[in-house]
């Protein structure tokens, strides 16, 4: 039976042989630098789809649309470039928005385009349109810096190359375009498109602000350093290096700014942002200079740093500035801001009366974190991570999910030559694979992701993606047989656990059925695995099956 709702979405049908809306998106996204497209097909997207045939645009079909936008975020940490995704109407477009929370809270640059119903069905009239929503780009407000709605094909170039601007503008992140199914199909008389430009703003620090910051910075006696994830999204590394050598200031990384700075520079507190002796290191520093970095939940250590000196505070984002404390704060780009501040900072003379020695506090303070370790029954964790580690080639790109393994990742992982990309910014479950995949098509090279049992069957039919794709992606799986880190929660809040036990397949056998190679190991012979996985072509999988503990919080 053929209902009148059934009849108005039916797709209309393009003239052949002309020139449509989906062709103009597809040329402004190469003319804008596009190199890839991540998403699935839809029926009011399918203008969009056939302007992909007549392009240069290399697509990537994941299996499910959340799954999309984690692979478009995977390419963009990994290269630098914005990701790109396509989106259909209506469910397609809502099961996107958790991997869009994601990037949006980590500030990567994408562009997402969605189609939209025909533009007699806008405007929240019931006409019981296929996938109609009153209003769809309210739906992406809260993950996205901006949503446009396109009605006319004539206005598709200049929002595109608007809404790209704005990605790549720091506070970077995701942003929203919405094209009617009718507007990606008609025909157009605008010329096809060949430039298109798309310069980020200029975001730098108020001079007074720089002149304030370097007053208090030349006059600290004991000056700390927290490197958030802004710091990297800013490429500020090397001003970073210079002016903590010119303070002789301690350095942590947040779990976001992970491999801002050197790990083994003798003035690195590397990553243990979950731990006191840290914490107080903080705590005791008369000035804390905070880049890009909100001091939230985790890299404060839960809410219990207390500081006791001034805090400068660095961030793209004003929403940021001061969110957690007082603060002298200066909005603008990492890296603008550091470059400001180093070019003003003379070389301190840090041979102090006063007897403050940083570089001695912080193999002190390194040697108490691992002391602290030492007397806990962690043996098996710490030589797990530490197997991985010295699996992984210097300059592996990984991709962690939110499991147990990432939790210590967040504290202990040298990033070495690579990067290290994990899903704190939202801490949304299955993002590690998709990611990794993403990775793994922009860079051309393996890439490793780590998920738990639980986080991984959020993705698990990406296999096939990366079947299909033949991407060198290593997916280790960490198998404990339910949502590890909530357990642990649980049992230490409640004395049990409640709903965190899970039935999970045989990974091994699960993954040979989608044509991928996988090997199940002992957590003693994980680095061999990885070694010879790493090694292999294509995508593989490593099955660990093993409890890993955390170490006990200090924050309680």
């Amino acid at each position: 039976m053929v209902t009148s709702d059934s009849v108005a979405t039916a797709p209309p049908q393009p003239l052949s042989g002309e020139r449509n809306g989906g062709d103009l998106v597809v040329e402004t996204l190469s003319a804008l630098g596009a190199t890839t497209v991540f998403g699935i097909p839809g029926q009011h997207a399918l203008g969009l789809f056939d302007a992909l045939s007549r392009s240069d645009l290399r697509f990537v079909s994941s299996r499910v649309e959340n799954n999309s936008a984690f692979a478009a975020d995977g390419f963009s940490r990994a290269t630098g470039q914005v990701g790109v995704l396509f989106l259909s109407t209506g469910p397609g477009a809502l099961t996107a928005l958790a991997g869009l929370q994601e990037a949006y809270a980590t500030g990567v640059p994408m562009v997402v385009i969605a189609s939209q119903i025909p533009l007699e069905g806008l405007g929240a009239r019931r006409k019981g349109m296929l996938h109609q929503l009153d209003d769809q780009k309210a739906s992406a407000a809260n993950v996205t810096k901006s949503q446009r709605l396109i009605q006319h094909a004539s206005g598709i170039p200049s929002a595109i190359q608007d809404a790209w601007t704005e990605a790549v503008s720091s506070p970077q992140g995701p942003v929203w375009i919405e094209v009617p199914q009718n507007v990606l199909l008609d025909p157009v008389m605008v010329p096809q498109v060949e430039d298109a430009l798309a310069e980020p703003f200029d975001n730098p620090p108020r001079v007074e602000l720089v002149r304030e910051a370097v007053k208090w910075l030349t006059e600290s006696k004991r000056p700390a350093i927290v490197a958030g994830g802004g710091t990297r999204r800013g490429h500020a590394e090397s001003w970073l290096l210079s002016i903590a050598e010119k303070l002789g200031a301690p350095v942590l990384c947040s779990p976001g700014g992970n491999g801002a700075f050197p790990w083994n520079h003798e003035l690195s507190l590397q990553a243990w942002v979950e731990d006191r002796y840290v914490t107080e290191v903080l705590e005791d520093a008369d000035v804390v200079l905070v880049v890009g970095s909100s001091l939230g939940e985790v890299t404060s250590n839960y809410f219990t740093l207390e500081p006791r000196g001034r805090i400068i505070q660095i961030d793209a984002e004003p929403r940021v500035l001061e969110s957690n404390r007082p603060a002298l704060g200066i909005r603008a780009d990492a890296g603008q801001a550091l470059a400001a501040l180093d070019e003003a900072l003379p070389t301190l003379d840090r041979d102090r009366a006063d007897g403050y020695d940083a570089v001695a506090l912080v193999a002190e303070t390194l040697a108490k974190v691992q002391g602290r370790l030492d007397s806990q029954d962690l043996a098996m964790e710490r030589t797990f991570m530490a197997d991985i580690r010295a699996a992984a080639p210097a300059g592996l790109q990984t991709f962690w999910d939110m499991t147990i393994a990432a939790y210590w990742a967040w504290s202990c992982w040298d990033a070495k030559d690579g990067q290290f990309h994990s899903a704190q910014g939202a801490g949304g479950l299955g993002y590690g694979f998709p990611g990794a995949i993403g990775g793994a098509v922009g860079l051309g090279e393996r890439v490793l992701a780590v998920s738990g049992d639980g986080s991984s069957m959020y993705s698990i039919a990406e296999l096939a993606t990366a079947k299909q794709h033949n991407l060198p992606v290593t997916w280790l799986i960490v198998d404990d047989g339910g949502y590890g880190i909530l357990r642990e929660y649980m049992e230490g809040a409640f004395g049990k656990a409640t709903a965190t036990e899970l039935t999970r397949p045989d990974f091994v056998k699960l993954a040979e059925a989608f044509g991928v190679p996988a090997v199940k190991v002992a957590p003693g012979d994980v680095r061999q695995a990885l070694e010879s996985s790493f090694a292999a072509e294509g995508p593989n999988v490593v099955v660990v099956e093993t409890l890993l503990r955390l170490f006990a919080p200090t924050h309680l």
